[in-house]
């Protein structure tokens, strides 16, 4: 599995260069974003589309992230609850394991031969 998923990085970084290098001059133009909101009016500076790529990765990074831990902490809540509760049906099992045997003596009966 490991060499697999060393296989498919390989791949991915290989398209990433030939998309790159195929695209760089639409890739090298610069744009700039503008917004008009209710009277307020705001305009970016210019960046290049390579900028704006890069931007939303790490963004898109960034949240896969913060998902992933709060995932993390989800899981490990529900782990400790499970413990606990594991725990608890232990103790129960071992106190009734340890619990004496209660039986009804019965008195021996004596068959006579007749």
């Amino acid at each position: 599995m490991k060499y697999v998923k060393f296989v498919v990085a390989v791949v991915i970084m290989v398209v990433v260069v030939v998309l790159v290098v195929q695209n760089h001059a639409a890739m090298s133009t610069e744009v700039s974003f503008r917004m008009d909101l209710l009277g307020l009016k705001y305009q970016s500076t210019a960046m290049t589309v390579y900028h704006i790529v890069v931007i939303v990765f790490l963004f898109g990074v960034l949240i896969s992230a913060l998902v992933g831990m709060m995932e993390r902490f989800r899981l490990k809540k529900e782990i400790r609850i499970l413990r606990d509760a594991s725990k608890e049906k232990d103790q129960e099992l071992n106190s009734l394991r340890n619990l004496p045997i209660t039986s009804e003596e019965v008195a021996p009966s004596y068959e006579t031969d007749e």
